[in-house]
This record gives C-alpha cells, sequence and structure tokens, in this order.
C-alpha cells in the first residue's frame, strides 16, 4: 500500500476540489501515460536496436520465477507496513519544523486523495481503480525506473554475473524520492531496490512489473473490501502493527530469507 498511497498525489493540486473523481482518475491514467509508460518505449526505440531487450522486457521470467516473485511480495506487505510505521514516527530537527509541517500536510492531503479514489463498491469501479492505480503505474514506473533509469545508472552490461549495486540504489532512491511521499520514504526505497535486485538476478523486467502491481492490487482490493463490507479503512495502514505488529515482524524476517532463497534459485543473469 505504501507505492500506492501517494501515486495520485500531484493530481491532487492539478485539479480542484470541484472536479469529480472520475476526472481526476481520467488525468492519473493521462499522467502515468504521458510521463512513465510512453517517453520509456520511445527512448529505448531511438536509442536501441533492440529496444525491448534493452529495456529488459525480454526474455520473459518462468511462470515458476513469476509466481515466487509474487509470492514475495505478498509476504513482505505486513512488514512494509511495519516499516512505514516507524518510518512516520521519525522527527526532524527544531530548525526543519517548517518543512515537517508542509511534509505532515502532504501525507494528510495523500490519504484523502488515496480514499477518494479507492471509495468504490461495484465491480466497474474495482476494475478502474485495478486498471489506473495498479496496471498502468507497475508497467509505466517500472519501464522508467528499473527500465531507462536503470540503464543510465549501469551501461555496462557486459561483465559476467554482475549485480550493479549502485545502480539499484540510486535508482531506489530516486523511486522513492518522485513518490513525494517522504514518511513512507523508507520501505518506498527498500522496495525499489527489491525490485532492482529481481530484475538483475532474473534478467526480466517483467519480474519486477508483476511485483509491482501486486502490490497496487492487492491495495486496491482490500480497499474494495474493506469499503463494501462498511469496514473502518484504517485498519488496513495499521495490519502489521499494533495488535498485529507479530505479524509485521514474522513478514520481515521472512521476507528476507525468501529474497536470498530467490536469489540462490535463480540463475545469475549473464547479461547485466
Amino acid at each position: 500500500m505504501v507505492l500506492l498511497t501517494c501515486a495520485v498525489l500531484p493530481v491532487w493540486f492539478a485539479l480542484p476540489d470541484t472536479q469529480s473523481t472520475g476526472a481526476l482518475k481520467l488525468l492519473q491514467a493521462l499522467q502515468t501515460l504521458s510521463v512513465f509508460l510512453l517517453p520509456p518505449l520511445l527512448m529505448a526505440y531511438l536509442w536501441s536496436d533492440a529496444p525491448a531487450q534493452w529495456l529488459r522486457m525480454q526474455p520473459t521470467p518462468s511462470l515458476k520465477v513469476t509466481l515466487a516473485a509474487v509470492g514475495i511480495m505478498l509476504l513482505a506487505m505486513p512488514g512494509i507496513n511495519l516499516l512505514a510505521d516507524l518510518n512516520s514516527r521519525l522527527v526532524l530537527p527544531e530548525f526543519l519544523a517548517p518543512l515537517e509541517e508542509v511534509m505532515k500536510r502532504m501525507e494528510e492531503q495523500a490519504a484523502v486523495i488515496t480514499l477518494r479514489f479507492m471509495r468504490t463498491t461495484s465491480l466497474a469501479g474495482l476494475a478502474v481503480n485495478l486498471s489506473v492505480m495498479a496496471l498502468l503505474p507497475a508497467i509505466g514506473e517500472e519501464l522508467t525506473f528499473r527500465g531507462v533509469l536503470f540503464n543510465l545508472f549501469s551501461p555496462n552490461r557486459s561483465s559476467e554475473a554482475r549485480v550493479p549495486h549502485a545502480a539499484i540504489w540510486a535508482v531506489a532512491v530516486i523511486f522513492s524520492l518522485v513518490h513525494m511521499q517522504f514518511y513512507g520514504f523508507v520501505p518506498r526505497m527498500l522496495l525499489g531496490a527489491l525490485f532492482g535486485y529481481v530484475v538483475c538476478w532474473t534478467g526480466s523486467l517483467w519480474t519486477s512489473v508483476w511485483m509491482h502491481f501486486t502490490n497496487n492490487a492487492v491495495a486496491v482490493l482490500a480497499y474494495f473490501v474493506v469499503f463494501r463490507s462498511g469496514l473502518n479503512p484504517d485498519t488496513l495502514e495499521t495490519f502489521g502493527t499494533g495488535d498485529t505488529l507479530w505479524l509485521g515482524i514474522f513478514s520481515v524476517l521472512t521476507t528476507v530469507l525468501a529474497v536470498l532463497l530467490f536469489r540462490k534459485k535463480t540463475k545469475p543473469n549473464q547479461n547485466i
């Protein structure tokens, strides 16, 4: 849910409050297409004779690898909430108090716009939300960050079994900064790094696309169930904290172990 929560924040400032939620979702879709999806495809076609390979869209991962990556993402979600909760408790020094106030207002606005986007109880609304807030961002953002930016930070792909750690973490930091949700910076950065590593280990961008989609889609589905059942949506953000802290800790520990096992079982990509 951390990746999703502020993906729509720029839309909040782009249109007045009187605009319909449908108009906001349309703008969000157009923004994703124009900023994150189409430019990487155009750049790949201009810069490479084999754009799909340059973007690591070929080869595609096996079903076994894809399911393992999706499983890791599902396992990590309570831990992500725990890390986000810890991140939100950070207090800036006194001289940065004005900045902290701005950040808090942005967090509050992000929460409001997220609930506004998610508030649907119809299957048609669910399909729109899955498309606009899960599918398009997963493809577009992965093309931009683990596709184009990763290539720019790591242009040498000839070294065998080489994992460009600096490039992975640099892109992860940018990935988190772009979302403009500072109290969720750490967990989003860690997720960005995880996406970068699985792309290196599998040699395929589609692995991170599926993980990214899973993260966002689960949040969309969870909000749908909550609103349809008349429950309090705030409970979603506390899953893995408070009374379920044990689940958050278990999630973090088992995710680390699962990632290490995934790395061991995945054949190193010889073209990174």
